[in-house]
């Protein structure tokens, strides 16, 4: 089955302890209805830097990445169903690709 990773960009820190404990409790409940398909859950990212043939941004860029995870599912449309279920889209965007097996 192929694997895809959603890289999650953009969100905002919660304004209060009760709403980041309310985020995670709903992303703790989306990633538990979708767990079958999770390689790894992944992980949120810190402060960015890009880093092109020109030096090294510090500012991460024009969408910087906030976190990842990896699933793996049957085509793209199934992970685009996870993607558009979780609770990251109220407040950010999932970007969803396919990962390319690459034989050496």
């Amino acid at each position: 089955m192929p694997k895809f990773i959603f890289a999650y960009h953009g969100g905002k820190k919660p304004e209060t302890p009760e709403e980041g404990m309310d985020f995670m409790a709903r992303w703790r409940a989306w990633s538990s209805d979708n767990d079958a398909a999770f390689l790894t859950k992944g992980a949120p990212a810190g402060m960015s830097k890009t880093v092109s043939s020109t030096g090294v941004a510090d500012d991460g860029g024009s969408n910087p990445l906030s976190g990842y995870s990896v699933v793996e599912v049957a085509d793209m449309d199934a992970a685009l169903e996870i993607a558009k279920s979780c609770p990251h889209v109220e407040h950010g965007t999932i970007e969803v690709a396919e990962l390319m097996d690459m034989e050496m």
